[in-house]
C-alpha cells in the first residue's frame, strides 16, 4: 500500500474508533465532505493543510509533529549541530 493509502487508511480507523462520523468530522475541519474522502482514499493531490485540519479534529497533530521532528531520532541527535538545535522541542511547546 503506497504511503498515502496508508495515511488515508489509518485517518479512517481513527475516525471510526473515535466514533465520528465523516460528516461530523468533515464539519469540525471545516472542509468539504468530498475532501474528507479524497484524504481517507489516499488522494496524495489532498492540501496539507485540508490533511492537518481533519488530523487536528481526530487529536492526531502531536504525533504527527512528533514523528517527523528528525531530533526524535538517533541519527537527528547526532547531526543536531547541523540544524542549530540541539533537542526535540517540548511536547508542550
Amino acid at each position: 500500500m503506497e504511503t498515502a493509502e496508508q495515511l488515508g487508511e489509518h485517518l479512517r480507523q481513527w475516525r471510526i474508533m473515535l466514533g465520528l462520523s465523516q460528516e461530523l468530522t468533515a464539519e469540525r475541519a471545516n472542509v468539504s465532505l468530498p475532501a474528507l474522502r479524497r484524504i481517507e482514499r489516499g488522494d496524495s493531490g489532498v492540501r496539507l493543510g485540508t490533511f492537518l485540519a481533519v488530523a487536528q479534529v481526530l487529536n492526531l497533530t502531536e504525533r504527527i509533529t512528533g514523528a517527523t521532528d528528525p531530533l526524535n531520532t538517533d541519527l537527528g541527535r547526532m547531526r543536531a549541530h547541523l540544524l542549530g538545535r540541539q533537542r526535540a522541542r517540548s511536547r508542550n511547546s
